[in-house]
């Protein structure tokens, strides 16, 4: 949402502001000079789950997404609470000791933050990270040609749904909680060893094609998503299927509205699933099809299940096809 609103406001005019506001990308970034450009993002919301360790690690895992997203390696993070004065400090002690463990696997120095009393816990940080000018990832270097590959399952939302309403098995929660705290800083390392990189996001709160129809919109390109190659958390299409869709996902599919066409024989759980705000989700990767088994074989080592959804087309009349 406040991207929709940013791009009302006048434009920042910086010769050395390498990524803005214009192409909604995962974070900015600034040259420092000329072998150095700086990454800041910041993210955070209300608790996924009910363990409050989790919910940190989950938050600060979300929060760190962003810089790798954009190439580059995290450095400093601080801290962004509101807390409710009603509630046990030992729960806030927790959420931290779960943001503070993730910032310390990403290799970065946890600073501070700030706090604010609210009615409803919320935590999440503010990242500063760093990154060459000429290795910076975006979403708008997408060409056709490229395959487009995922780091991770999608369901998230739904899963989280099914948690809400005490539906869910253990095998989708404990898929759910590895998707959610696992860092994108090994598929990043991924990326950096093999090279060739013309694009990529993360898939969060946007859903896999709402972060898909910027990276296309961006690269004026249109992407072809074959549903049946998505990896996905083990139930989700029965929990979909049964209903358990969150609020966003109605949301995002009807923002993307006729940018995206499906062809017949997708199932309406999967469209739900396509349109799920993920919480810390993977990266979504454009790279030439001649290097795509060198990105297979180099993230056979990251955590999650990956793998090749689509590719990208020249700009047709739509965005997003989903086959």
């Amino acid at each position: 949402m406040l991207a929709q609103v940013l791009c009302h406001l006048p434009k920042s005019s910086d010769e050395n502001l390498i990524v803005g506001l214009e192409t909604s990308d995962d974070a900015a970034v600034y040259r420092i000079k000329d072998d150095l450009a700086l990454i800041q993002t910041l993210d955070f919301f209300t608790p996924v789950v009910d363990d409050p360790y989790l919910f940190g690690s989950i938050a600060a895992a979300n929060s760190l997404s962003d810089v790798y997203a954009m190439g580059g390696n995290p450095a400093l993070a601080m801290n962004i609470v509101c807390f409710p004065d009603c509630l046990d400090p030992s729960v806030l002690r927790e959420i931290l000791k779960g943001g503070y463990q993730k910032v310390k696997e990403a290799g970065a120095i946890l600073v501070g933050g700030h706090s604010v009393s609210d009615d409803e816990p919320k935590y999440g940080l503010s990242v500063t990270g760093f990154v060459h000018p000429d290795r910076v990832f975006t979403n708008k270097g997408a060409k056709p040609g490229d395959v487009l590959i995922l780091t991770k399952p999608l369901g998230v939302g739904i899963i989280n749904t099914a948690i809400k309403g005490d539906l869910v098995d253990p095998t989708s929660y404990d898929e759910a909680i590895e998707v959610m705290t696992s860092l994108n800083k090994y598929a990043k390392e991924a990326m950096d060893r093999v090279g060739h990189i013309n694009s990529v996001t993360d898939i969060t709160g946007f859903g896999l094609l709402g972060h898909a129809f910027e990276m296309a919109k961006a690269s004026k390109v249109s992407l072809i998503i074959n549903s049946k190659d998505i990896p996905l958390i083990s139930n989700v299409v029965e929990y979909a299927s049964m209903g358990l869709v969150p609020a966003g996902a109605y949301s995002n599919r009807n923002f993307l509205g006729d940018n995206v066409q499906f062809k017949d024989r997708v199932p309406e759980a999967m469209k739900d699933i396509l349109f799920d705000p993920q919480t810390s989700g993977g990266l979504l990767i454009s790279l030439p099809k001649e290097f795509k088994g060198d990105l297979l074989k180099a993230l056979e080592n990251i955590p999650t299940n990956y793998a090749i959804i689509g590719e990208v087309i020249e700009k047709s009349e739509k965005y997003i096809y989903v086959d």
